[in-house]
C-alpha cells in the first residue's frame, strides 16, 4: 500500500501554492482608497504597485526594488495636494472607473485600456521606469542571439513583455532615466518630466576603505534578466582575467538555464565569487562594496538602474553601458560597445589608475548619488512635476 504520509509534503506544497495564488488574485483585484487630511479637491487613480498600501502597522517597506517606496511617495504627493487617491495593481484588468479623476498614473498597460473610459479632462500620466518595451524586447533578443553565437547555447528571454501603448495614450510622462531612456519614448512627442530614481539606502562615506588593496576587485550587481543586464559578458571577461576578482550579487539561482550555462564561470572559476541575492541594507553588502573598487554593469536596457545608484551610494567607480540610464560624468566610464574585449581593457585601465585619482572618482560617485538620488530628491522632483501638470489641467479647463 502506498505511504500516504509520504505524499503530505507535496500536498501541502500544492495547497500552499493554491493559497498564494488565491491571495495574489484577490490582491490584484483590490482597490485601495486613500483620503487626504483636508477637504478633497478631486480624485486621482494610480495603476502601479499595491503592496505598500497593504502593509501592516510596523511592517517595513520592501527595499529590493525602489518602486515600492516610490509608489507610496507618489500617492503621498497627491494626498498632500488635497486629492483622494485610488490605487490598483498595475495588471488589474477588471477595474472600471466609477468616478471622475483629475489625474491617472499608469506604469504599464492600463492607460490604453482605461483612457477611453476616463473623463475628458483627466490628465493621463505614463510613469516610465523602463526603456520602451519594443526597444527592450529587441535588445534582450539581440543579446541572447549574440550569446548563442558566442557560446553555442540558447537561453530564453526573461523580461519579454507585450509592448504597451501607454505613452501614446498619455498626456505626459514622468521618466526615471537619462537621455537614453527619454529617447526611446521621444517618438510620441509628449511632454516628459524627469524624476531621479530614489535609493532605498544611503551609506556613509567608506572612510576606512583601502583602495590600494581592493583595486583589482569588482562587482556585478543586478536583478533578473541576467543576459539583458550583461552578466554573461562580465563573467566571460573576468574568466579571461585571473588577476582580477569579480563578486556577483543577484538572483542567480532564479534563472536555472543561465546558471547551468555559466556554472563553471559562476562556481568553478577561482577569481569569480558568486554570492547570489543580497539585502542592500545588510552589513554583508557594505562589506562586499568596501572590498571592491568598482561596478561593472553593461546592461542593454534600463529605465534608470537602481542597482547602479545603490553602488554609487557606496562609492563604487562605475563602468556602465549608456543604456543603464545613469550618467557618470567624470567619475566613471561609459562603455562604447560592451564587448568582452572592451570590458577587459576598461577594467584593466581603471584598476591601474593612480590611487589619488581613484579616491577622487570614488568620492565624486558617492557625492553625486547623495546629491541627486535620495528619497527627498525624488519627492521634490515628483511634486514639482505634478504642479506643472496641474497648470496643464487648468489651462485645458479654460480651453486655452
Amino acid at each position: 500500500m502506498p505511504n500516504i504520509l509520504s505524499r503530505i509534503p507535496n500536498s501541502l506544497s500544492f495547497l500552499s501554492r493554491k493559497v498564494k495564488a488565491r491571495i495574489d488574485y484577490v490582491k490584484n483585484l483590490q482597490v485601495v482608497s486613500l483620503k487626504p487630511n483636508q477637504p478633497a479637491q478631486g480624485n486621482v487613480l494610480m495603476s502601479y504597485r499595491i503592496e505598500p498600501f497593504l502593509l501592516k502597522p510596523g511592517q517595513p517597506m520592501p527595499n529590493d526594488h525602489t518602486w515600492y517606496w516610490e509608489v507610496w511617495q507618489i500617492a503621498q504627493t497627491f494626498l498632500d495636494l488635497g486629492y483622494n487617491v485610488d490605487v490598483i495593481q498595475f495588471h488589474n484588468d477588471k477595474f472600471v472607473p466609477q468616478k471622475n479623476y483629475a489625474f491617472f498614473v499608469d506604469i504599464r498597460h492600463r492607460l490604453e485600456a482605461l483612457a477611453p473610459k476616463l473623463n475628458q479632462d483627466c490628465i493621463k500620466i505614463f510613469h516610465v521606469d523602463i526603456a520602451n518595451m519594443i526597444f527592450r524586447n529587441a535588445a534582450e533578443c539581440n543579446r541572447l542571439l549574440e550569446l548563442q553565437q558566442r557560446k553555442g547555447v540558447t537561453l530564453r528571454p526573461q523580461r519579454f513583455e507585450t509592448p504597451n501603448l501607454g505613452i501614446e495614450y498619455a498626456d505626459c510622462a514622468t521618466v526615471l532615466g537619462n537621455d537614453f531612456t527619454v529617447n526611446t519614448f521621444k517618438y510620441a512627442n509628449k511632454p516628459m518630466y524627469r524624476i531621479p530614481i530614489s535609493s532605498p539606502v544611503v551609506y556613509p562615506w567608506p572612510e576606512e576603505k583601502d583602495l590600494a588593496a581592493v583595486r583589482k576587485n569588482f562587482l556585478w550587481f543586478g536583478g533578473s534578466a541576467l543576459v539583458l543586464k550583461g552578466l554573461d559578458l562580465v563573467l566571460d571577461a573576468f574568466a579571461q582575467m585571473p588577476e582580477y576578482h569579480l563578486t556577483v550579487c543577484g538572483p542567480i539561482s532564479n534563472d536555472k538555464e543561465f546558471e547551468k550555462a555559466f556554472y563553471q564561470e559562476l562556481y568553478e572559476t577561482p577569481n569569480i565569487h558568486t554570492h547570489g541575492w543580497i539585502d542592500v541594507s545588510s552589513p554583508e553588502f557594505i562589506k562586499i562594496t568596501n572590498n571592491c573598487l568598482g561596478l561593472v554593469y553593461p546592461s542593454v536596457s534600463e529605465g534608470q538602474a537602481g542597482a547602479v545608484i545603490t553602488c554609487l551610494q557606496a562609492g563604487l567607480v562605475p563602468i556602465l553601458s549608456y543604456e543603464s540610464g545613469v550618467d557618470v560624468h567624470d567619475f566613471g566610464v561609459i562603455l562604447n560597445n560592451c564587448s568582452i574585449a572592451e570590458i577587459k581593457a576598461t577594467v584593466h585601465r581603471i584598476a591601474n589608475l593612480p590611487i589619488e585619482e581613484l579616491k577622487l572618482m570614488s568620492r565624486k560617485a558617492w557625492e553625486y548619488a547623495r546629491a541627486n538620488h535620495t528619497r527627498e530628491k525624488f519627492a521634490q522632483a515628483y511634486r514639482h512635476a505634478v504642479e506643472q501638470m496641474r497648470e496643464m489641467r487648468e489651462t485645458r479647463g479654460r480651453g486655452e
